[in-house]
């Protein structure tokens, strides 16, 4: 009789365990909240011309269940200027947020754009671009 309780009291740990366990991923993958997801966090210029378009676009979508709030944008430097949606962007819903670099900068350039917002998964998302901008073109003269 002991020995049948000792194995009830121990299923019955067990089964609460695994109960635990199960509730808490599901708590974490239906978080409530905005959610913000990323086509891709890294944009690569390539190699580019000096004074050469500068502007890219990351695209992502609100993937959570209430509204998105972008609430700051910051290059890691003067050269990188992000744009941000005006407004709150609705779940389901994707948006864009621009990157212009300076391209009169020669040189490979490794920069980040980091943006806070109301997202439950990323409050603060650092994303990235990256290239070279060849040296500008020297003029010849003819004699």
């Amino acid at each position: 009789m002991l020995l049948s309780f000792t194995m009830l009291a121990m299923v019955t740990v067990s089964v609460a365990q695994n109960t635990t366990e199960t509730s808490a991923t599901k708590a974490i993958a239906t978080q409530d909240g905005a959610k913000i997801e990323f086509e891709t966090e890294t944009i690569d210029y390539g190699t580019i011309e000096n004074n050469s378009d500068g502007n890219r676009e990351f695209h992502f979508t609100n993937t959570g269940n209430t509204p998105l709030v972008i609430t700051n944008a910051k290059g890691s430097c003067g050269c990188t200027v992000p744009t941000v949606p005006k407004g709150a962007i609705a779940p389901g819903e994707s948006a864009v947020i621009g990157v212009k670099y300076a391209t009169n900068r020669t040189g490979a350039f490794n920069k980040s754009i980091t943006i806070t917002s109301n997202a439950v998964n990323a409050p603060t998302k650092v994303i990235n671009i990256k290239g070279t901008v060849n040296p500008p073109a020297t003029a010849t003269v003819e004699k």
